[in-house]
């Protein structure tokens, strides 16, 4: 089974108030400090016997702060280490910018990267102010377009509902705007608040309203509604393509696939019963490199009941579900034998489906999904 590669950029130009990833304010010489520790992290790596990876993601923060030159450092770095195939799957993430010009765009393009996904939110411009964004929804546009005259042809937004004040009337809108721009892919999120955050502390001082939980529970299912009718293939939760066009690294996530993660806060996954993750802090993470130190800080060595675990609640993020014949392959064990009254009492609940060998969720499912997964954990 091919790996994918991801590199993680903490880096931005401010701080989202919901953001809880590891990411700090860009500075030019961190981020060359950060970039030459990247690529020493890659090319001593050793964690497993280097195979053939056919994804490369650029996660973050902001990639796309990053010049051409040092994303093509990195891009050397993961073909020295790794057998890469041709035609492989090369993500970047980027925020909407005016700084993103055609120019840089098509350099990027030349070196590879043949999918974007960038982070337009939402396209109203006061919820964009009140969320930290530096960007507007002509900047949105702009991107769109941008990437388009640079020859993009597979491009992900992500949109979130259940932003603060946000209406029913104010997510169909956002919506309508991202399904007339056509991407390939749109990711779309409810939104979660996570404590520590700027905005966890706005609500909890009264200075946003708190979200509602069944507005949020109408607005994802508008949005199955209104994505699907535009022709769009609901193939995991949170995510939605044109036929074709589904995000083959994340799908990795859920699948089971093995994926190595470099730069700081990144997970890996050797795609049986080990897991590891590095040094959270840029700095430090840059510091350990230079003084030859490895960056991974802990490691997880899964038993075979958590590895089930796993493979049934990530495996059901999958809206085509999860074949009962490839468990039984895997594990040598009978998934409805084991979790027979869970699958009864979740079927009976209208929250899964269970046809012949496959067993998935249902619409509204998908929509409590952390009630089913918490029944495999």
């Amino acid at each position: 089974m091919n790996a994918g590669v991801y590199i993680h950029i903490p880096f931005c130009r401010s701080r989202c108030s919901y953001c809880d990833f590891a990411t700090g304010m860009y500075e030019s010489a961190l981020t060359k400090k950060y970039v030459g520790a990247v690529v020493k992290e890659i090319r001593e790596w050793n964690e497993v016997e280097p195979g053939r990876v056919d994804t490369i993601y650029f996660g973050g923060g902001t990639p796309s702060l990053l010049s051409p030159n040092q994303v093509q450092q990195i891009l050397d770095a993961v073909h020295h280490r790794f057998s890469v195939i041709g035609g492989a799957e090369i993500t970047l993430e980027m925020n909407p910018a005016p700084e993103l010009l055609s120019q840089k765009l098509r350099e990027l393009r030349h070196l590879g990267v043949n999918r974007a996904s960038f982070g337009a939110q939402t396209f109203d411009d006061d919820q964009l102010r009140r969320l930290g964004r530096t960007h507007t929804s002509d900047d949105i546009h702009t991107t769109f377009r941008h990437l388009r005259e640079a020859d993009f042809d597979n491009i992900n937004f992500d949109l979130i509902a259940g932003l603060p004040g946000q209406t029913l009337d104010g997510w169909t809108r956002n919506l309508q705007e991202a399904l007339a721009l056509r991407p390939e892919h749109l990711s779309l999120y409810l939104l979660d608040i996570h404590e520590g955050t700027p905005l966890a502390d706005q609500i909890r001082r009264g200075r946003q309203p708190r979200p509602d939980d069944d507005l949020a529970a109408e607005m994802y299912r508008v949005m199955m509604g209104r994505v699907c009718e535009a022709g769009y293939e609901h193939y995991e939760i949170s995510n939605f393509c044109l036929p074709g066009r589904e995000s083959r690294h994340n799908t990795k996530y859920w699948t089971g696939a093995p994926y190595y993660g470099f730069g700081c806060s990144a997970h890996s996954y050797d795609g049986g019963f080990r897991r590891w993750s590095n040094e959270r802090d840029a700095a430090c993470y840059a510091e350990l490199l230079e003084q030859g130190r490895s960056p991974v800080v802990r490691q997880v060595q899964l038993n075979g009941d958590d590895a089930k675990a796993e493979a049934v609640f990530l495996g059901l993020r999958m809206m085509r579900g999860i074949d009962t014949r490839h468990y039984r392959n895997v594990f040598g064990a009978d998934l409805k034998e084991e979790h027979r009254d869970d699958l009864l009492r979740l079927s009976e609940a209208g929250l899964i489906e269970i046809e012949s060998d496959v067993i998935k969720l249902t619409q509204t499912g998908a929509l409590l999904s952390n009630e089913v997964f918490a029944a495999f954990i």
